[in-house]
């Protein structure tokens, strides 16, 4: 049972677990992918409610999104289960079915192809509707270096920037 909600209700909610990091999902070719972010943002753009997601170019997740343009972002209403941080943040579905190692609960989305996740029950489905690979060059330094350490791998795997107009939101139930 889903409960529909007004995400900006839950923004305050979001912004505080984002820092802790809170779970995208993604989903193409038969594939689920799921994982932790610690930068988003929700707002509004081009008179739209949004959600704007930033994924590393290397990651497996970017691949998905790329070839369907629409997430879910879970959030948990209470704690985060450390476990759920650990596999989904440390771990590349290129390698493993991280739902499967985790036994997370896949639901239907309402307005996306992408499901929600039962164990992280707010959920907000996004459809893509601007991307934007960022500059490095512009950003500023102390963040850059933070961020992009030079002399690391990290040095040129910079983020695509998601821009998901938020197409529905909801606390799934028992």
């Amino acid at each position: 049972m889903k409960e529909y909600v007004n995400p900006w209700d839950y923004a305050p909610h979001i912004l505080k677990n984002i820092t802790d990091g809170i779970l995208l999902t993604t989903q193409a070719d038969g594939e689920v992918d799921t994982m932790a972010i610690g930068w988003g943002t929700m707002g509004v753009q081009w008179k739209k409610p949004i959600f704007i997601v930033f994924v590393r170019q290397s990651r497996h997740t970017k691949s998905l999104l790329d070839k369907n343009p629409e997430f879910t972002v879970n959030i948990p209403l209470d704690k985060m289960d450390k476990d759920i941080l650990r596999v989904t943040g440390t771990m590349s579905g290129r390698d493993i079915d991280k739902v499967k190692e985790l036994g997370l609960t896949l639901v239907p989305g309402e307005t996306v192809s992408v499901p929600a996740i039962k164990e992280l029950p707010l959920t907000i489905e996004c459809k893509v509707i601007y991307q934007q690979d960022q500059d490095l060059s512009l950003l500023e330094e102390s963040c850059r270096d933070r961020c992009y350490k030079p002399g690391t791998k990290d040095e040129t795997d910079f983020h695509t920037a998601y821009y998901g107009l938020i197409t529905s939101a909801y606390i799934l139930k028992d």
